[in-house]
């Protein structure tokens, strides 16, 4: 029982890689599909005092309390109102389950990791976001690194506050 365990898990493994979900926010970003748990509408948010602007605070995803990323601030992007588009992007990054306030999200794509290029070195804070970057479909799309969108002390406070 194990075994075949086991063995679906490998087959979900192998049919998640190389799939990225596919976001905009002027410019196109990706996340592996494997980091994803769900996508679902704007939420009521929690503020929470002292963090940094970026972290919109925290929400209650049924039952479960997660922090809230807005993901055109934590790239030094120009603040957006939300509309009917905005979505939240739940993942699972460093073991927490984190929100990531996105424009819309286009679609599911594969990328062959041959078609991923390192990113360029021109902008150290935000060359740490992004993993690497990718021309498919004639369009440059970032891929994002969802395990540095919190810092190592957000995440540890976040998990001790969760």
């Amino acid at each position: 029982m194990v075994q075949n365990d086991l063995m679906d898990f490998t087959e979900q493994e192998d049919t998640m890689k190389g799939k990225y979900l596919i976001f905009s926010m002027n410019e196109l970003y990706g996340i592996e599909i494997r980091y994803i748990i769900e996508i679902i509408s704007i939420q009521p948010i929690t503020e929470v005092p002292g963090m940094p602007r970026y972290i919109r605070g925290i929400t209650n995803l049924r039952g479960k309390i997660i922090p809230v990323i807005d993901a055109r601030l934590r790239l030094n992007k120009e603040e957006r109102e939300y509309d009917d588009r905005t979505c939240i992007v739940v993942l699972d990054a460093n073991g927490i389950s984190t929100g990531l306030i996105v424009d819309r999200v286009s679609e599911v794509i594969t990328i062959a990791k041959e078609d991923i290029a390192p990113p360029p070195d021109i902008n150290k804070y935000g060359h740490r976001l992004i993993n690497g970057v990718c021309k498919a479909d004639g369009n440059i799309k970032l891929l994002l690194d969802c395990h540095k969108l919190l810092t190592d002390d957000e995440a540890e406070l976040f998990d001790s506050i969760i």
